[in-house]
C-alpha cells in the first residue's frame, strides 16, 4: 500500500503549514464551486497571506486570463491579483514562446482568451471561432481534403473549443501529418463538472485529434509540470516549501506528485476519499502518484491551525 492519504488534524496541519511558505490551490471545487465561494475558503486564503504565506491559484480553464480570474476572486471576497493566477492559456503562449521558440503562426482550436494570450506573446494565430462556411463541391469530404493549408503554421494548439467542427479535426490533423508541426495541448480533462452535471472537456477534443493524427499532444496545464516551471521561474518559489491543494486526484494531486511536491486534497469537488483509498491499495506503482499526502473535508478545515 502506498504511503500517505491521511487526514489533516489540527496539531499536523499546524505542522504543515510552518513548513511550507507556499500554497498552490486548485479553483473551482477547492475555493468556489459555481460563482459561491467553498465556506471558510476566503477567510483562509486571507489569513494564510495576512501570515506572510504565498499563494498563488493554479486552473486548467482556457477560456479565461489571468485579469479575469484574479478579476471573480476578487468579487468573492478573495485577496488576490493577477499575478498570482497561472493558467493554461498564458502558459501555453509562454510555452510556445519560450520553451518550443515556434516560428511560424498557429492553427488553434480554442476560444477569444486563448488567441489573446497567443497575440500578446506576438504568435500569429488562425482556426479560433465558428469558421467560414463550406463552398459547394463535390462532397464535403472531398472539400474537407483539398483545402489549401498555411504554410506558415507551425503548430497545433487545441483548447476548449465549443465550436469545434469535424473540419477543424480534419484541418488539424493534416497540419499535424508534418512531423515538424508543434502539437499542444492546453489540457486534456474530459469533463466539466457543473451544477447539475457535467459537459465534455477539452479533453475530449485533443483525445479526437491524437486518434486521427497518430500522435500525442504535448500537455501544459496540470498534471504537467510547466505551471510550477512558470512560476519557479516567475516568482522563484522553493519546492519542497510548496503544497499543492486540489480536488482532482488525476490532475491537481498527480501534478503535485509530478512536481515533487506534497499534496492536500479536499473532497468539496470532484474525487472522493474512496478513489484515493483504491489508488493507495493499488499495486500499481502510476497510481500511487495520485495518492495525495494528505486529505480534508473541506479547506476550512485548514483555518484553526492559523489561529
Amino acid at each position: 500500500m502506498a504511503a500517505g492519504c491521511v487526514q489533516l488534524s489540527r496539531p499536523l496541519c499546524s505542522q504543515i503549514l510552518a513548513s511550507v511558505d507556499t500554497l498552490l490551490f486548485d479553483c473551482d471545487g477547492v475555493l468556489w464551486r459555481g460563482e459561491s465561494p467553498i465556506p471558510g475558503a476566503v477567510q483562509l486564503i486571507n489569513r494564510l497571506q495576512e501570515q506572510g504565506k504565498r499563494v498563488f491559484f493554479l486552473t486548467n480553464n482556457s477560456t479565461k486570463s489571468r485579469q479575469m480570474y484574479g478579476e471573480k476572486l476578487r468579487a468573492l471576497g478573495f485577496q488576490a491579483r493577477p499575478e498570482q493566477v497561472f493558467g493554461t492559456a498564458p502558459c501555453s503562449a509562454l510555452y510556445l514562446r519560450q520553451e518550443a521558440r515556434l516560428r511560424g503562426s498557429v492553427y488553434l482550436i480554442g476560444g477569444a482568451t486563448l488567441r489573446g494570450e497567443l497575440q500578446t506573446q506576438g504568435i500569429a494565430c488562425s482556426g479560433s471561432g465558428p469558421g467560414p462556411e463550406l463552398t459547394p463541391g463535390p462532397g464535403p469530404t472531398q472539400v474537407w481534403a483539398a483545402e489549401p493549408l498555411d504554410p506558415a503554421v507551425g503548430a497545433v494548439l487545441v483548447g476548449f473549443d465549443e465550436h469545434f467542427t469535424y473540419m477543424k479535426l480534419c484541418r488539424a490533423t493534416r497540419y499535424l501529418q508534418n512531423p515538424a508541426c508543434i502539437f499542444l495541448a492546453t489540457n486534456t480533462d474530459t469533463l466539466l463538472p457543473l451544477e447539475g452535471g457535467g459537459v465534455p472537456g477539452t479533453g475530449c477534443l485533443v483525445k479526437a485529434i491524437e486518434a486521427a493524427s497518430n500522435r500525442t499532444a504535448h500537455v501544459i496545464g496540470k498534471p504537467s509540470t510547466f505551471m510550477l516551471e512558470c512560476m519557479v521561474k516567475e516568482h522563484g518559489i522553493n519546492p519542497s516549501r510548496t503544497v499543492m491543494v486540489g480536488d482532482r486526484l488525476d490532475t491537481d494531486i498527480l501534478m503535485g506528485s509530478n512536481c515533487g511536491l506534497r499534496t492536500i486534497l479536499t473532497l468539496t469537488g470532484v474525487s472522493t476519499l474512496e478513489e484515493a483509498r483504491a489508488h493507495q491499495e493499488s499495486n500499481s506503482p502510476d497510481r500511487h502518484k495520485l495518492v495525495p499526502s494528505f486529505y480534508v473535508e473541506s479547506v476550512a478545515d485548514l483555518l484553526p491551525a492559523l489561529d
